[in-house]
């Protein structure tokens, strides 16, 4: 038996094209204009409607193990495929963190058998574990992740010695987190001081643009001296801007990421959202927003990601100082980035880019990435003429909350397949068909 999708706007590598799509098992068996279906053939018809390739987010935070009262991957993978996200890449910011082999293959093994979406993980990097990091399969891991002095615990590197070691010898992409801490507390000191008590309105003075850059320049640095593989994530300013190319993503060993918050929010919001705001790095200026969009449409931006990291609503009630950062967002960011498009800041055929075929190619993500024969079925059907409002108790995230309540976004997921299967059908997902599958990567 085969799905035949008809009558659908393929959206693809910079076209769009009404076609029809043929999976048979999980693979895009066919792209045509008129495919003939059979007697036990199911049909989907599509007109009207906007068929892209599924969203393959690059940074997720899943909180499993350890932190499963803010999320797990069932739950949270789940929230992906409602929100036409197919595949993901998890942080190793969990308890215990993913700095060993064993700590990596038990979080697949989770992921074999809870994840409603494709999975891969980072590798943490520490300070210590350069042997574990050199060993690791490039087949089959998606990256090292570092945190360049904005992290706590294990996974905090600062020391030159350590990063340039990490930088010179890791067989796989350099994930970083770039924000100077020394120039963190340096202006929470002087904040302190000035305002007394610290409040969410100083969160971006904080973590500021200084503290950014100082950080991303320092990698680039070692990027280009090492020839490393190196990918920034999370760029929140436009002076960091000037550190990277617009080149064919093919072309570069450098590459940048924005996510959707930042491409969102900006300061000015805290007044209304408080903490449920609060992220690292900081939201910032409407011109460092207007900044970052600029740079997806040149090419500076090469990827457009979540940074997905929920906390629970009780976490968040806290004072300033101590609320955790991060926010969920897997579920709306690719129905944020198509209002985006609606608004005339991107194109569609750029949000096709970023989120799905330069992820693909930035990782060598083996067969996704594309709507082509051969190519696994990782697709999302968007309808452009049907709302989608948004309320704290219609999501799926553990958390049961959202930044985007009361937003009513103007399109609509109806479908999304993982390798072939339904897994969100534009009200209920279905995640023990369990499609998912492990990302692989052609390297």
């Amino acid at each position: 038996m085969a799905i035949i999708i008809k009558h659908a706007c393929v959206v693809n590598e910079g076209q769009r094209e009404l076609n029809d799509v043929r999976i048979v098992g999980n693979r895009i068996a066919e792209i045509a204009k008129d495919i003939s279906a059979k007697a036990n053939d199911e049909v989907i018809d599509a007109s009207g409607l906007l068929l892209l390739p599924g969203m393959i987010d690059d940074q997720v935070h899943f909180r499993e193990p350890g932190l499963t009262h803010k999320g797990t991957i069932a739950s949270e993978s789940a929230a992906a495929v409602a929100g036409g996200i197919t595949s993901f890449m998890e942080m190793p910011n969990v308890s215990p963190s993913t700095t060993t082999a064993k700590a990596l293959a038990d979080k697949y093994a989770i992921a074999a058998q809870t994840s409603a979406a494709n999975y891969a993980f980072y590798f943490g990097a520490t300070p210590d574990n350069l042997d574990e990091i050199k060993a690791l399969d490039a087949k089959n891991v998606c990256g090292v992740k570092v945190f360049m002095g904005a992290s706590t615990g294990d996974l905090l590197v600062e020391h030159p010695h350590a990063l340039e070691a990490i930088f010179r010898e890791s067989p796989v992409l350099i994930a970083t987190h770039c924000e100077q801490g020394e120039v963190i507390q340096q202006n929470q000191r002087r904040i302190e001081k000035r305002y007394g008590e610290l409040r969410i309105e100083h969160h971006p003075l904080i973590r500021d643009e200084l503290v950014c850059y100082a950080s991303s320049s320092y990698a680039v640095s070692l990027a280009k001296r090492y020839g490393s593989q190196l990918h920034v994530l999370h760029l929140t300013t436009a002076k960091e801007l000037e550190l990277f190319s617009n080149a064919p993503i093919e072309q570069k060993h450098i590459t940048a990421e924005a996510c959707v918050h930042h491409l969102w929010f900006n300061q000015d919001d805290y007044t209304h959202y408080g903490n449920q705001i609060k992220c690292n790095p900081a939201i910032k200026s409407e011109q460092d927003r207007q900044a970052l969009l600029a740079a997806v449409r040149d090419g500076r931006i090469d990827i457009i990601a979540t940074d997905h990291a929920p906390h629970t609503w009780q976490e968040k009630q806290q004072q300033y100082s101590a609320a955790p950062a991060g926010l969920p967002l897997v579920e709306h960011a690719l129905l944020s980035l198509l209002e985006q498009v609606k608004r005339g800041a991107l194109s569609l055929e750029q949000v096709v880019e970023k989120t799905a075929h330069n992820v693909a190619k930035r990782f060598a993500i083996e067969d996704r990435g594309f709507i082509r024969e051969g190519y696994f079925a990782d697709l999302v059907l968007v309808d452009p003429s049907a709302e989608k409002h948004v309320e704290h108790t219609n999501t799926h995230y553990l958390c049961q909350w959202t930044p985007f309540n009361g937003t009513t976004f103007s399109h609509r997921i109806t479908h999304t397949f993982v390798n072939g299967e339904c897994v969100f059908d534009g009200q209920h997902v279905y995640p023990h068909k369990q499609a998912a599958m492990a990302l692989t990567f052609n390297r």
